[in-house]
This record gives C-alpha cells, structure tokens and sequence, in this order.
C-alpha cells in the first residue's frame, strides 16, 4: 500500500474519516472474521463515533485503558468472543491469571484493570492479552517462557511454535487489510467492510 494514500487518510482533517480509515487498516482480519478480536489505540475524543460506526452490527467494544487523550479499544464480537474464551486450551490459561468464573465483562474488566496496573508500572502488557487476540496459546506461553526473546518469527505476533500455520495465518491477515483498506478507499463503509 502506497505510503502517501496511509499518511493522507491518517492525517485527514476530518476524524471520522481518519478512525474509519484507521479501523480499516489496523482491525481487517477481526473484520473479515478472521481474528476473534482486535484493538486499536485511538484519539479519546472519537469514542462516542464508534457507536455510529458500529451500530446494528454484531461488534462490541471495550475501553481497555485510557490515558493523555488516547484510549485503547478492544472490538470483538461478544458470542465469538465467549466462545473462543471458553474453549479449553484458553480458558486454562487464563485461569493461571485470575480469570477464573467469570463472564465475558467481568474476564475484560480485569483485562483493563491488569492493563493499567502495568501501564503505571511502567511494564506494558499483561501477557495474558495475547489470549484476548486471538493468539495461539502456545504462541503466548512461548512469549512468557521465554520473555519475548528466542521467538521463530515475527509478524502480527511472537511466533513460538507452528511457523507454517502461522505464515499462512499472516498471509490470510494480509489480504484482509489490503481488501478492507481497498474497500473504505472506494467508499464502503466499516459495516460494508465486515462480514
């Protein structure tokens, strides 16, 4: 994707259009129902959009975390998310993290509580967030046990195990976002744009 067409749609002075764009580029495989979530960090002040763009749709959004007019958004799809989350591998480790007997707000809110926590630490993200995206658990045990180091490759994640999935996977994620960004630069709509 040509660098002038992403810097002309980021730095559109009309906001709605930049988060369109914006969710388009960096939300294409959760919008094509390949990714179970995503997120996104955007300007606090457009918060109130996403009702707009979203409305009627299957996708929901939590505020993960907020701080210096930016705010970190996670767009799932609630049953595909509690699905995904109850599936046994998943719901394993995020039992290692407190997750334990909750339902889908309560698992987010202490998502977004872990978030700050660490942010004000100083530490980023807690590892767990991984499961959250729709990562390979082995993928996200391989990151924790190894501190983010000895990886195999690197791409939409840390990949620690199963390269030629994950190649493929990457490769599907890639065409999502060059035909969701495709679509919003004929005039779709995000609605338009997922499936």
């Amino acid at each position: 994707m040509p660098k002038e067409i992403l810097s002309y749609y980021l730095k559109n002075r009309d906001s709605q259009i930049r988060l369109g764009f914006q969710i388009a580029l960096q939300c294409a495989p959760f919008l094509k129902r390949l990714k179970v979530s995503c997120v996104i960090t955007m300007d606090a002040g457009l918060y109130g959009t996403l009702e707009k763009i979203f409305r009627g749709m299957d996708i929901a959004w939590h505020c993960l975390s907020q701080s210096e007019g930016k705010c970190l958004i996670l767009f799932y799809r609630p049953l595909q998310m509690e699905e995904y989350l109850s599936e046994g591998k998943v719901r394993a480790l995020l039992r290692e993290y407190g997750y334990g007997g909750m339902d889908l707000e309560e698992m987010l809110d202490r998502l977004s509580g872990r978030i700050r926590a660490f942010s004000g630490k100083g530490m980023g993200f807690p590892h767990e967030i991984g499961a959250f995206l729709g990562y390979p658990v082995e993928d996200v045990r391989g990151f924790i046990e190894n501190e983010g180091q000895k990886y195999l490759m690197i791409g939409y994640w840390k990949v620690y195990n199963d390269l030629a999935c994950a190649r493929v996977t990457f490769k599907e994620y890639d065409r999502a976002k060059n035909c969701a960004v495709n679509e919003f630069l004929i005039g779709k709509s995000i609605r338009e744009i997922a499936l």
